[in-house]
């Protein structure tokens, strides 16, 4: 009986023993089809990620990379000399030269409203070329030379395809007139597609095929450089004595709280903060990279800040407690063995916070960097705008030969974002040491 009542407690436990197995097993086996979801669906998010990445980066590659290229039109033109007035070059009818080289390819347009059409194919800046031409040169004129001059924007949409010729006239901006005269001068091969070298050196303009880049880029270097000249000895100061020197108390403690806040702030905040002191209050330039680049600077400070201070707690202590060890200051300590350590990581901090200003456009649009600038500027207090605002505006206009313009200076700015980037992490990765 006794022994009986023992296998019986013994099978029980067993019994026991063997469901709570079961159960974790189970347990078990219905974690790891959790994690395995969970795996493959953040696999699956990457992927997606990764997917409209790459359509955009495809959407803006192929909306920009024709207008690297642009559409050039050779004609003989005759600098004539009763047109040419010698004492006055620059006020010349340099267009009535245009004209006239037109007339010469096409002898059979005749009519007023015909010849209106064609020299609609000519862009307006070719009159330009020929100023500049001649008045570095006077020697030319009366004599006639064969030049490459820039199509108007809808002869190069049309060589690029990008106005369908199989719509009805009514519906497409070029007539059938026009696209018989392109077809003409493509077959005495007088019409052909060149690298615009327009694009990168000119700045603004209201004719797509004259409009580039340069003002904006000068103006963005110009603006990044006033912004590295006030921000980064500031905010390695403040890194270095709010994380070296300052006592730990609640008054330090509230300077942090605001330097993280200040990071979080929205940047359009600075350019109303840049508007009502520095243009209303000190009357400063308006639309300068001066006072651009001290926007950018209120704005990139917190960021260089937060990154400096955490590369000087990256710094081991026992650094520190060597140098005091062998008799070296407080002050020695942190300028001749801290901060040359934490140096890289300042650096990268620093070229990061450059990089979001470089991006920046509601701060600097409060300030008045988007009126029409003409004129590369050559220096901080000239009129100027950056990429992203040149972006903005090319965006807004109508004509459908800035959508490739805006698409191209698109690239041009990631290309230099990335190209920062890519230098912090290149700095990060030579000078960081690991301990």
């Amino acid at each position: 009986m006794y022994i009986r009542t023992q296998m019986g407690h013994q099978d029980k436990k067993t019994t026991t023993k063997a469901s709570a197995t079961e159960r974790v097993q189970l347990g078990l086996a219905k974690r790891r089809r959790k994690e395995e979801r969970f795996r493959k669906l953040s696999f699956a998010a990457v992927l997606l990620s990764i997917g409209f990445l790459v359509l955009l980066f495809a959407s803006i590659i192929s909306n920009g990379w024709p207008a690297f290229q642009r559409t050039d039109i050779l004609l003989d033109v005759h600098f004539d000399q009763k047109v040419l007035d010698v004492n006055s070059l620059v006020n010349a009818n340099y267009g009535k030269l245009v004209k006239q080289a037109m007339r010469d390819v096409f002898p059979e347009v005749t009519s007023r409203r015909d010849k209106r059409e064609l020299y609609r194919l000519v862009s307006s800046g070719a009159s330009y070329e020929l100023q500049k031409m001649v008045t570095a040169d006077p020697t030319l004129i009366g004599k006639t030379v064969s030049l490459w001059l820039p199509a108007d924007d809808l002869t190069d949409m049309l060589m690029k395809g990008k106005i369908d010729r199989s719509l009805p006239e009514a519906e497409r901006p070029i007539s059938n007139k026009q696209i018989q005269w392109i077809d003409q001068l493509i077959a005495q091969k007088r019409l052909k597609k060149n690298f615009n070298t327009t694009f990168f050196q000119a700045g603004d303009s209201r004719e797509p095929e004259l409009s580039g880049i340069k003002g904006a880029l000068t103006g963005s270097l110009f603006t990044l450089l006033v912004t590295l000249v006030l921000s980064f000895p500031v905010a390695v100061a403040a890194a270095i004595y709010l994380e070296e020197f300052a006592p730990k108390n609640k008054w330090t403690d509230l300077v942090e709280v605001n330097i993280n806040n200040l990071a979080a702030v929205p940047s359009i905040v600075f350019g109303l903060l840049g508007l009502a002191v520095f243009l209303n209050f000190f009357g400063m330039p308006r639309s300068s990279p001066l006072v651009g680049g001290m926007v950018l600077s209120l704005m990139t400070l917190p960021t260089i800040i937060i990154a400096s201070r955490a590369s000087l707690k990256a710094v081991p202590p026992s650094i520190r407690e060597a140098a005091l060890g062998v008799g070296a200051s407080k002050m020695q300590t942190v300028f001749h063995h801290v901060i040359p350590l934490a140096m890289p990581g300042m650096m990268t901090g620093t070229i990061i916070g450059l990089s979001q200003a470089l991006g920046e456009t509601a701060p600097l649009l409060m300030i008045g960097m988007v009126a029409f600038i003409v004129d590369v500027p050559g220096s901080v207090t000239d009129p100027a705008t950056v990429l992203p605002v040149q972006i903005f505006l090319w965006a807004d206009s109508p004509e459908r030969a800035f959508v490739e313009r805006t698409s191209a200076a698109i690239l041009v700015l990631l290309m230099f974002l990335i190209s920062m980037n890519g230098v912090a992490i290149y700095l990060r990765r030579k000078f960081e040491r690991r301990w």
